[in-house]
Parts: C-alpha cells; sequence; structure tokens
C-alpha cells in the first residue's frame, strides 16, 4: 500500500468527506480522503506548530513543503496575508489542497514537487511538519536543501516530536543553520525556527561590491 508520501496515492480508493476545525482565531474547513496525512481531524503536530509560529511582520512569501491538504498554507495566507506556495509530492494531496484554497477563499499556488525539485524561486518563509514515515534520509535532505530556497534573513521552521528524533533533527539542523531556536515545546513535539543570517563574509562582499559598483560609475563619468 502506497504511503501518503508518495507519488501514486491515486491508487488508493477515494472515500472523500469535509472535516472542519479551529487554528488559533481562523475557523477553517478542508476537503480529505484516503492516501493523505491526518485525513481524519487536526494533526497535533501541526497544531502545536501554528500555536508557537509568529510570522515576521517584513515576511511576505511563504512555502508549505509537504502540505498534504493545506492545512499550513492555508492558515499562513488567512491570518497573515501572505502570498503561499503549497506543494506535495502527493497528487491526490495537491488536488485536495487546490480544492481547500477555493473552500477557504484564499489564493495560493499549489503544484506536485518531490521535496524542492520543481521549486523555482526563494521565499521569506519555509514551513514544514517532516514526514517522519518517509525515513531520515527524505527529510534530512529536505533540510539541507531548504537554505537554498531561503531568502536572506528567512526562517525555516520545523515541527517533531521527541520520541521521533527531535534531538538529533535540531543537532543536524545545526550543521545547516547558524542560528537555531527552540520557539516552542508541547505535547512532547517540539518547534524548531533556523534563520538564514548574512554570514560576515558575506556582509563584506556586499560592502565591497557596493563600492566597487559606486566607484565604477563615478569614473565613467569623467
Amino acid at each position: 500500500m502506497p504511503h501518503y508520501f508518495s507519488a501514486d496515492n491515486n491508487t488508493i480508493k477515494s472515500n472523500p468527506k469535509v472535516i472542519a476545525f479551529r487554528v488559533n482565531n481562523e475557523d477553517l474547513k478542508f476537503n480529505t480522503d484516503h492516501g493523505v496525512f491526518s485525513k481524519d481531524n487536526y494533526d497535533r503536530g501541526t497544531e502545536v506548530l501554528l500555536s508557537f509560529l509568529a510570522v515576521d511582520r517584513k515576511f511576505r512569501t511563504a512555502l508549505d513543503l509537504g502540505c498534504g491538504y493545506g492545512v499550513i498554507g492555508i492558515y499562513l495566507s488567512k491570518a497573515y496575508g501572505l502570498k503561499v506556495d503549497m506543494v506535495d509530492i502527493n497528487k491526490r494531496a495537491v488536488e485536495l489542497s487546490k480544492s481547500n484554497t477555493e473552500l477557504n477563499s484564499i489564493t495560493a499556488d499549489v503544484y506536485e514537487s518531490d521535496s524542492f525539485s520543481n521549486i523555482k524561486k526563494t521565499f521569506d518563509l519555509i514551513v514544514l511538519n517532516p514526514p517522519i514515515r518517509a525515513g531520515k534520509e527524505i527529510y534530512y535532505k529536505m533540510f539541507e536543501e531548504s537554505i537554498n530556497y531561503l531568502n536572506e534573513n528567512g526562517e525555516f521552521i520545523i515541527v517533531i516530536n521527541k520520541k521521533h528524533g527531535a534531538n538529533s533533527a535540531i543537532n543536524k539542523l545545526g550543521t545547516i543553520y547558524k542560528n537555531i531556536s527552540i520557539i516552542g515545546k508541547k505535547r512532547g513535539f517540539y518547534v524548531v525556527q533556523c534563520q538564514k543570517w548574512l554570514t560576515i563574509w558575506q556582509i563584506c562582499d556586499t560592502i565591497l561590491n557596493c563600492q566597487n559598483t559606486r566607484i565604477f560609475v563615478f569614473k565613467s563619468l569623467f
């Protein structure tokens, strides 16, 4: 039987239904079906993640990575007015997310992507509830690639349960990001924020490039 983190879930017999719940102060409803993650209820990990998430007011764009039927992305659009992309490897999840953007009266770009494979832009915020059952090799690769799809000073935020390897996941993230914070803990879940800051060498390079550009423009005037 295909796992929800796979491309062939349309082979699973369909049994669609609509569920509804409140995410913080937002009343949302969702089309769900067999073959997608947490099809019957509001996933606890996602609930904990969104209860601690505070979006920087300067942020304009977000990626819901591994969106399932769209809870995180739709909430980010409704609550914060972000321009959201929502991606999943699961074809059925993508179709459900598309229908759920309409159901909740939001606009988002929703498309298939195996992790970052079809993503061509960068974001202020990337949010992930990792596909634990797919294995560390899969979601650690998502951790590694995430930094390449963040704007400078952007944030990558995940939720992971202690019993599913939160400590080792945090250690792994520490090899990728220089600034990591645990912004919340509840019911065994850790919400981890990783920030992409400019290094001192990147800042110096940016300053020098600006100065070189000014020198070039000055010389070209004479």
